[in-house]
């Protein structure tokens, strides 16, 4: 039994006259005959009691014309949800992140794409960058907010560069340094330093690498911690500067700012795998893409980080 044939019952049913459900679905009424007689032949049952002059429903016929509601209701939910599906607006994002470097947009981000796409399931995991950039790999993540990981997981990944992230000194506000405008990598030479441990921000920890050798010196680190807030706690303690992007510090940090020169950067990228890209994922991406060309995502309190 088809569906076409559920809805020519369900008119004959409704009409209580094939004529008049002929007229209404526009077919021929020896086809509507048909159908019906079809349907009661697929269940075994009489649905109609006809005479020359009146079509009645049976008990039977009665439940089926319940349940017929019931079906073509269900359907057009299922039609619609397909349809909102297939345009992002239904479904599921799995989403992973490295915390302080997103803390400006995240919240807001997350917020407008609920507006717009309110029946998508969001489930977020903050994780480090190369977890965020594994989990991608392996699908168990949509997409990733993270810095870019080279190695051999990295294939089959697309990303998408958010900012380029400048490098800098994070050292209390109350320093003597804290007046200047920026400080060159040389002055790092003499210093404790605090950095993001290799095994979680290897591109953070290579860029500081790289920028002390090309000032002509082996960095001294007093310690690597696994989490960029423990690297801030060292920093407000006194155990050393702290070698961090801007987007790190907050405005009511009791640290301070000062970015390195020559200047260097770190990049904050959107990363997923070009096998995995869902409607949601399609519609996020498209909102990320909409908000770094909008400068929104580096606004926070008032204040917007240079882009």
């Amino acid at each position: 039994m088809e569906l076409r044939h559920l809805r020519y019952f369900q008119a004959v049913a409704e009409e209580k006259s094939f004529s008049r459900a002929a007229r209404r679905l526009r077919v021929a009424q020896p086809a509507l005959s048909r159908a019906v007689k079809e349907v009661e032949a697929f269940l075994g049952v009489m649905t109609l009691d006809r005479s020359r002059h009146h079509v009645r429903l049976t008990a039977a016929g009665a439940v089926l014309l319940s349940e017929a509601a019931t079906i073509f209701e269900r359907w057009e939910e299922a039609i619609q949800r397909v349809r909102r599906t297939a345009q992002g607006e239904e479904g599921e994002l799995r989403l992973g992140y490295i915390g302080p470097p997103t803390e400006p947009f995240m919240g807001r981000v997350l917020q407008e794409f609920r507006a717009r796409s309110p029946k998508v399931t969001i489930h977020l995991e903050e994780r480090t960058p190369e977890r965020v950039w594994e989990m991608v790999a392996k699908r168990r993540l949509s997409a990733g907010l993270t810095r870019p990981v080279l190695t051999d997981r990295a294939l089959g990944l697309r990303t998408l560069v958010l900012r380029e992230e400048p490098l800098g000194v994070a050292i209390p506000s109350t320093h003597p340094l804290a007046t200047l405008s920026s400080i060159p990598w040389l002055e790092l030479k003499n210093q404790p330093l605090v950095v993001l441990a290799r095994r979680e921000g290897i591109g953070l920890h290579d860029a500081v690498m790289s920028g002390c050798r090309r000032a002509g010196f082996i960095p001294r680190f007093s310690h690597t911690p696994s989490l960029i807030g423990t690297v801030l706690n060292y920093v407000e303690a006194g155990s050393g500067w702290g070698v961090v992007t801007d987007s790190v510090i907050r405005p009511s940090s009791p640290l301070c700012f000062l970015p390195l020169t020559p200047a260097a950067f770190v990049p904050l990228v959107l990363v997923w795998h070009e096998d995995e890209d869902p409607p949601p994922l399609q519609r996020f991406r498209e909102l990320m893409i909409n908000w770094k060309n909008s400068g929104k995502l580096w606004e926070r309190e008032g204040e917007r980080i240079p882009s």
